[in-house]
């Protein structure tokens, strides 16, 4: 689906933990690895559509020796098998928060790593996550942000969300509805 006068495509980024799957802190074994139920066809039908699907996530147990690289690659395999492999790039950052990387959420340097690599209209892009740092995120790179109420989601509810919706899944098929009415 390009947009407009453009050859470039709308994106859907998601955090991992929390949004993707369920939230287990610090997940570093890939049996605790549990797809939020629906993900997998919610992937495929936005893809289906023409959407580019994204996964940015902080991953700072990695630098706090909560977790190996090495773990957190098994668990992300699992997470993308469980997904049926529908996500076209992931983007993870295993800096601690309050340092000065620019990649780590809600820094957009992830979001602008997608955007080189891959031809992405930002402006006709949603990022779904369930944590402020998320929505701030999709916000400074320009795009609807929504939260989403699983994992840590109602902890953030005042966060300034576009929109807040009970799962990912609803997310997708509020997107879905949207860009329908784009087409018409």
């Amino acid at each position: 689906m390009a947009t407009e006068n453009n050859n470039e495509q709308p994106a859907v980024f998601f955090d991992r933990d929390g949004t993707l799957m369920k939230e287990v802190h610090f997940c570093h074994d890939p049996v605790n690895v549990h797809a939020i139920p629906g993900m997998c066809a919610s992937l495929r039908r936005l893809r289906m559509q023409g959407w580019l699907v994204f996964v940015i996530t902080n991953q700072s147990g990695i630098a706090y020796g909560k977790i190996s690289l090495s773990e957190y690659e098994a668990v992300h395999c699992e997470l993308m098998r469980q997904l049926d492999y529908q996500v076209d790039a992931t983007y993870f950052c295993p800096a601690v928060p309050g340092g000065i990387e620019r990649r780590r959420k809600p820094d957009i340097g992830m979001v602008l790593e997608a955007t080189k690599a891959f031809s992405v209209d930002l402006p006709h892009s949603y990022f779904i996550g369930d944590k402020a740092t998320d929505i701030e995120c999709g916000r400074r790179a320009g795009m609807t942000s929504l939260l989403v109420t699983t994992g840590y989601g109602t902890q953030h509810l005042s966060c300034g969300a576009d929109k807040i919706f009970e799962d990912a899944v609803a997310a997708i098929d509020f997107i879905l509805r949207k860009s329908a009415l784009w087409d018409v």
